[in-house]
């Protein structure tokens, strides 16, 4: 998984109930794109992410 500044990150829920989290790549923080990535999510809480096999990157 790659990314840049800018990029989108969707979090699909997984459990029952759980909804979808999107968010804004502000930072990444790994090397050649890779994570951890530091994501603005729409909710506003800020935090650092390491993306499991249920994110997906949506580049810009």
């Amino acid at each position: 998984m790659n990314a840049t500044v800018g990029d989108r990150l969707l979090m699909h829920g997984n459990t029952v109930g759980e909804g979808d989290r999107r968010g804004e790549i502000i930072e990444v923080r790994g090397s050649d794109g890779g994570p951890p990535y530091m994501v603005r999510f729409e909710d506003g809480h800020t935090g650092l992410v390491f993306p499991g096999p249920d994110a997906v990157v949506e580049h810009a």
